[in-house]
């Protein structure tokens, strides 16, 4: 039996579900949300609702949206013919943060884990294999996570794009800028050796 009264438990339990989010942290959020204000209680619940019912997906690059084509995929000032391959929609902000990319993307929405059960099927490759295939784009950059299941998923797309005119790229990973390269792990100084470049 639960030592909270059932709404709470329900809560709880439904926090629980959220990602890194442990019964510890959802109990805080719990007491947290009961200690507010009705109105910012129902601004939360609002907001929650909102995002179910406005948010979409863009049919042109699956990148989460509130108007469709998203705003990168309609925007003229961007280069169209220029995608970036990301794994999850959170990853192109970290792109823009540059201040460096003026094309569009793609979102994968996950990366081939066959261990998870996820295989090429289910990763959201359509429509960029169609864009292709019409030769609307010149260049795919490959900028899924330098993990075991990142490199497979860029590994089975620069495979399965390879018969088309399209120039397949990877970005490129090694040390990171501002660290020791005396703590670098073999991996990590072998990919920074081989992506290095002429200055």
């Amino acid at each position: 039996m639960s030592r909270y009264a059932e709404p709470m438990a329900r809560l709880i339990e439904e926090l629980k579900k959220l990602p890194g989010v442990g019964t510890k942290s959802a109990q805080r959020f719990a007491f947290h949300i009961l200690r507010s204000s009705d109105e910012d209680a129902a601004a939360l619940a609002e907001a929650v609702r909102g995002v179910k019912a406005s948010l979409r997906l863009c049919s042109i690059c699956n990148n989460v949206t509130d108007v469709d084509p998203c705003a990168y995929c309609a925007s003229p000032a961007r280069n169209q013919r220029l995608v970036c391959v990301v794994e999850e929609p959170t990853n192109i902000e970290t792109i823009e943060r540059t201040r460096s990319y003026q094309g569009v993307y793609h979102v994968l929405h996950g990366t081939l884990s066959p261990l998870h059960g996820v295989g090429p099927d289910q990763l959201r490759t359509g429509t960029l294999v169609g864009r292709v295939e019409r030769g609307e784009v010149d260049e795919v950059i490959l900028a899924t996570s330098p993990t075991l299941e990142g490199e497979a998923t860029a590994n089975w797309l620069a495979t399965a794009l390879r018969g088309s005119l399209v120039k397949i790229t990877r970005i490129a990973t090694g040390i990171p800028a501002g660290s020791d390269i005396e703590y670098a792990d073999e991996v990590t100084m072998a990919r920074a050796l081989e992506g290095r470049r002429e200055i």
